[in-house]
């Protein structure tokens, strides 16, 4: 429950325009001190979870595993982790790909999801709250590669979840 009440704080913060990414180009001591904030550490976690669920939890510890014997006493990039974890899943899915879109943006996005009798369609946009009118830019280009799970009423409840990448404005 803490841990629930931590990542809200952060969406919260995440969701106003003054937010940052977690990961960006610095170019002074003053500039990485910044970049080290709450806001990084609790969406850096949460998106560690949401990796973790979807490439099953199995994977991602293979993934970590070769990240960390790869990276043993040497200094690393995010790219190094992500491409760590590409090695384990052989190309299936590329995750860096994925990931670089949730850590470059800053904000989250606000997934919609209609159901028209059998056909279920999602979009997606820049979630944003409290946007004062002088502050405003347009986020019209953010595109997450998200990654959705879902069961249906065909299934048992063991072995049923299914995914979806949402990589695109709708699907």
């Amino acid at each position: 429950e803490d841990f629930l009440n931590l990542i809200f704080k952060a969406m919260m913060k995440d969701s106003l325009n003054s937010s940052h990414p977690v990961s960006s180009v610095v170019q002074s001591s003053e500039q990485i001190e910044e970049m080290f904030d709450a806001l990084s550490y609790i969406k850096g976690a949460s998106l560690l979870l949401m990796l973790k669920h979807y490439l099953t939890k199995d994977v991602f510890q293979a993934g970590i595993e070769v990240y960390l014997h790869s990276h043993n006493y040497r200094t690393a990039q995010s790219d190094d982790l992500w491409d760590s974890m590409n090695e384990i899943t052989n190309g299936t899915l590329d995750v860096k790909k994925m990931m670089k879109t949730w850590i470059v943006h800053k904000g989250f996005p606000l997934v919609t999801v209609v159901r028209k009798g059998k056909i279920i369609s999602v979009q997606q946009e820049k979630f944003s709250y409290r946007v004062e009118p002088e502050n405003w830019t347009s986020d019209a280009s953010y595109l997450w590669h998200i990654p959705l799970t879902y069961i249906t009423n065909k299934c048992n409840f063991t072995h049923c979840t299914n995914a979806y990448l949402l990589d695109q404005k709708s699907g």
